[in-house]
């Protein structure tokens, strides 16, 4: 199946911070992306959230991915934000709530192809008692 998406990244870049550093912490997270700097933000673009699902694999939370991913998602795709301080650390963690005082990483994904379901099937797998399942084997 061919899969193509655009995913934008934005996180704000504050006066007391350095923009070599948002920009390595964001990239932990995101490290296909091309990041500029823009009026006070970092800006990124990518084609693939291959890395990124690995990571939500290595810490199991796709669960927690699944439910971000569909509770902003549309028909053209879907949006989420995470927190700038756990991306220092190179951990994912979901912006939850009030943003951060540092500000949260915004991400939109667009979808070309296949479709929204399935690329949040690609990217976080449902799970069954905390193990991947492929959605494609339930069809059967």
């Amino acid at each position: 199946m061919i899969y193509s998406i655009d995913v934008r990244i934005e996180a704000p870049v504050n006066d007391t911070e350095v923009t070599d550093r948002v920009a390595d912490a964001v990239g932990t997270v995101f490290p296909n992306a091309e990041f500029t700097h823009e009026d006070g933000r970092l800006v990124g673009e990518t084609h693939t959230l291959d890395p990124f699902s690995d990571r939500l694999h290595e810490q199991e939370i796709l669960d927690t991915a699944r439910r971000e991913f569909h509770k902003h998602a549309d028909s053209e795709g879907f949006s989420f934000a995470l927190k700038k301080q756990a991306a220092f650390q190179g951990v994912i963690n979901f912006a939850v709530g009030n943003p951060d005082e540092l500000g949260d990483i915004a991400v939109s994904v667009t979808v070309r192809e296949p479709d929204v379901e399935s690329m949040i099937d690609r990217i976080a797998p449902p799970t069954e008692e905390g193990t991947p399942v492929d959605p494609e084997s339930k069809a059967e």
